[in-house]
């Protein structure tokens, strides 16, 4: 699952890099966090264009958004079939920009060890996503998006057995173009970048917190070192057992 991640692209530099019709005023953001305004870009009469969403995914035949739970991810296997998302799929994909994202390593110790991760290239990742609109009775409205998960590549398994979908460049003009290209076809598009395509580094625990959004969030540290094993005496016996 990927719950948190890092967008640090300028406006102006994401317009270029994304090809967009508008821009908007998004600041660096270090730790962004579910239900917080995060950008999403989707095509409206061909042109991309970028928007502000909820990173918490509304269908529009929601009656009450307090009362549905909370999705930030879309699992790859199964969202062509599922009601939430089936209807997306076909019709509103949008792409979600990020220079990086944040996972969780649970150590030997139980301890859990985030890593900030991002592409070996250097170059902004496009993760793909659905998006919706919500329509309630008084005629308020939400814009939502959730992000699609896959199964990790062979080298991130070790922190996570997940990861995002992170579109190739060439693959972002098709996930895009909802007028043509099926559901079946843009399923396909969503896949593990292939071993060697991302790097990652472990960074401070603060990020646990979404409290906290600054640079040093995505700043390489030393993890602790884990935790020796406790040792108990065993039962009258005045030995020591590991346990």
């Amino acid at each position: 699952m990927c719950g948190r991640y890092a967008v640090t692209l300028p406006p102006d530099a994401m317009v270029e890099f994304f090809q967009l019709l508008n821009r908007i005023e998004y600041p660096a953001r270090y730790n962004i966090a579910p239900t917080q305004p995060i950008a999403a870009i989707w095509e409206e009469a061909g042109q991309r264009r970028v928007h502000l969403v909820r990173w918490g995914f509304v269908p529009g035949w929601v009656k009450d958004p307090r009362e549905f739970p909370l999705i930030i991810n879309a699992r790859v296997e199964g969202m062509d079939r599922k009601p939430a998302f089936r209807d997306a799929l076909k019709n509103t994909r949008c792409i979600v920009p990020a220079s990086g994202y944040f996972e969780w390593h649970t150590r030997a110790d139980g301890k859990k060890q985030p890593y900030f991760i991002t592409r070996a290239d250097g170059r902004p990742m496009a993760l793909a996503g659905l998006h919706a609109t919500w329509s309630g009775p008084d005629g308020e409205e939400i814009d939502s998006a959730a992000t699609i998960t896959v199964p990790a590549s062979a080298d991130l398994a070790h922190i996570h057995d997940r990861m995002p979908a992170i579109l190739p460049e060439a693959a972002i003009g098709p996930w895009l173009d909802v007028r043509n290209v099926r559901a079946p076809e843009a399923h396909q598009l969503a896949l593990p970048l292939p071993e060697g395509a991302l790097k990652f580094h472990p960074v401070s625990t603060r990020v646990n917190s979404a409290r906290f959004d600054d640079p040093e969030l995505i700043e390489e540290v030393v993890p602790e070192a884990p935790e020796p094993p406790r040792l108990k005496k065993a039962g009258g016996s005045g030995q020591l057992d590991l346990f």
